[in-house]
C-alpha cells in the first residue's frame, strides 16, 4: 500500500511538471517575438538624447555651396553666443562626423560646433561626381576650401573670430590657414599635429618593424623590409608602400593605444544619425578616393619652416600615436613661437584622442582654449550685425567697461556709442 501511494504521488508530480512546461510553452509560442533593434531604432534614440532642444541653441544639417561645389555642413551647439570651433577632419576622407556623436556631445555645451564632409569625403563626395571631383583634389585647392569654409562659418554664425581644430590631415590644412589669416582664430588646436610627414613616415615604419620583430610575426617582418627604404629624402612612397606601412603600425597599436586597429572608433559611424543607411554602407568610398589622389604628396610636406604663429597655439597629442608621430610635433612645439602655446598630452591615446579619452579632451578645451575667446570679450557679445563694431571697438578696454558699451547698445539700438 505504502508503494502504491509513493508511486502515484511521484507519477502526478511528473503530470503536474509536463503540464506546467506545456502551459509556458503555449505562453511564449502566443506573445509576438521581439525583434532585435534595427539602425533605425538605434539612431533614433541616439539623435533624441543628443537633441538640441535650447531655445538658444543651433542644430543644423545642410548643404554649403563652398568652392564651387555642394559640401555637406553640421552646426550644433547648445548656446549661440558660445565661442565657435570648426572641425577639420583627417584622412584624406576619414570624415569625423559620423562618429562625432560620441565625443562631440560635451563640447557642444561650451561651444558651436562646426564640422564639415571635405570633398573627396563623406556625404560629400556621394553628392558629387567623383570623375568630375577628382581633378580638383589638390593640395591647394583643400586649403582654398578650409579658406572659404572658415570665413563662411564667421559669416553664418556672426563670429569674428573662432576656434579651429586640425586633426591628423585636417592638421595640416589647419597649421596652414593659421599661418596664413591668424586674425580669423582665438586659437589654433592641432590634434595628431602633422608636421615633418616623411620623417614620421619613417619612425612609423620603424616602429611598425621594431614591434613585429619582437612579435615573431615573419609576415610583418618580411612586407615591411619589401618597402625599405621607406620614404626616402625628395621621393615620394607609393601608395601600395604606405597602406602595407599603415596595416602593421595599426596591428601594433599605433593608431588607437593598446587595440590593434582603429574599428572601435570607425564602427561608431554605424550608429551616426546624420547619414542614412545608403550613405553609410558607402561611408568609407570617399576615403578610399582621396588617399589614391592625396595621401603620397600630403605624406610628403614638411611643416617644420613654420617657426611663428601669430595666434594662440594649442597641441593636443596621444602619448602612443605613433600614426601621425607625437614626438616630432613634440620637437617642432619646442621651438615653435607663438601668442601663447599649450602641449597637452594624452597619455592612454594614440591617434584619436577625442575617442580614446573624451573626457580628457572636453576638459582640456574647457580649461586651455574656450577662457581665450572669454578674454576677448565673446561671451558678453550681442553677435547681431549691428552690434559688431562695438565688439571691435572695445577691445583693450576692461571688462566692466566692455560690459557697459554692450549693455548701452542693447538699450538704444545704436551702432555708434
Amino acid at each position: 500500500m505504502t508503494f502504491s501511494v509513493n508511486t502515484n504521488i511521484r507519477a502526478l508530480s511528473k503530470f503536474v511538471a509536463v503540464f506546467a512546461a506545456l502551459v509556458a510553452a503555449a505562453s511564449v509560442a502566443d506573445e509576438p517575438s521581439q525583434k532585435p533593434f534595427n539602425r533605425a531604432e538605434a539612431t533614433k534614440i541616439i539623435a533624441e538624447a543628443r537633441r538640441i532642444v535650447n531655445p538658444g541653441g543651433v542644430e543644423q544639417l545642410e548643404k554649403v555651396r563652398i568652392g564651387g561645389i555642394d559640401q555637406w555642413v553640421s552646426i550644433r551647439g547648445r548656446d549661440k553666443h558660445n565661442p565657435v570651433l570648426l572641425l577639420i577632419h583627417g584622412g584624406p576622407g576619414y570624415v569625423s562626423m559620423p562618429m562625432s556623436w560620441w565625443f562631440t556631445r560635451g563640447w557642444e555645451e561650451y561651444f558651436t560646433v562646426v564640422q564639415w564632409d571635405q570633398r573627396g569625403a563623406g556625404k560629400t563626395y556621394l553628392l558629387n561626381d567623383p570623375a568630375a571631383t577628382a581633378p580638383t583634389l589638390t593640395l591647394d585647392r583643400m586649403l582654398a576650401d578650409v579658406e572659404e569654409m572658415t570665413n563662411w562659418v564667421r559669416r553664418e554664425l556672426r563670429q569674428e573670430k573662432i576656434f579651429v581644430i586640425g586633426h591628423s590631415w585636417g592638421s595640416y590644412l589647419g597649421l596652414r590657414l593659421a599661418n596664413r589669416h591668424p586674425d580669423w582664430l582665438y586659437a589654433y588646436i592641432g590634434v595628431g599635429q602633422m608636421i615633418d610627414g616623411p620623417e614620421s613616415e619613417r619612425r612609423g615604419w620603424a616602429f611598425a618593424l621594431d614591434a613585429a620583430r619582437r612579435a615573431g610575426n615573419e609576415d610583418a617582418v618580411r612586407e615591411l623590409e619589401a618597402i625599405a627604404p621607406y620614404f626616402v629624402a625628395g621621393q615620394h612612397s607609393t601608395l601600395k608602400d604606405i597602406l602595407t606601412q599603415r596595416k602593421w603600425l595599426d596591428i601594433y597599436g599605433g593608431v588607437m593605444a593598446h587595440r590593434d586597429g582603429n574599428s572601435a572608433e570607425s564602427d561608431l559611424a554605424k550608429l551616426s544619425p546624420d547619414y542614412t543607411d545608403e550613405e553609410i554602407s558607402r561611408i568609407w568610398e570617399g576615403n578610399d578616393f582621396s588617399e589614391q589622389h592625396l595621401l603620397p604628396e600630403i605624406l610628403s610636406q614638411d611643416l617644420s619652416s613654420i617657426r611663428r604663429l601669430d595666434c594662440p597655439l594649442i597641441v593636443f597629442t596621444g602619448r602612443y600615436d605613433v600614426n601621425v608621430n607625437s614626438q616630432v610635433a613634440a620637437e617642432w612645439f619646442a621651438k615653435v613661437k607663438a601668442r601663447s602655446k599649450q602641449l597637452v598630452w594624452f597619455e592612454n591615446s594614440a591617434h584619436l584622442p577625442m575617442t580614446e579619452e573624451p573626457g580628457k579632451f572636453l576638459i582640456s578645451l574647457v580649461r586651455y582654449a574656450r577662457p581665450i575667446a572669454e578674454r576677448a570679450g565673446c561671451a558678453m557679445v550681442d553677435l547681431m550685425p549691428q552690434y559688431w563694431r562695438v565688439a571691435q571697438e572695445s577691445r583693450g578696454l576692461s571688462q566692466t567697461r566692455q560690459v557697459e558699451r554692450f549693455h548701452q547698445a542693447l538699450i538704444t539700438g545704436h551702432e555708434d556709442l
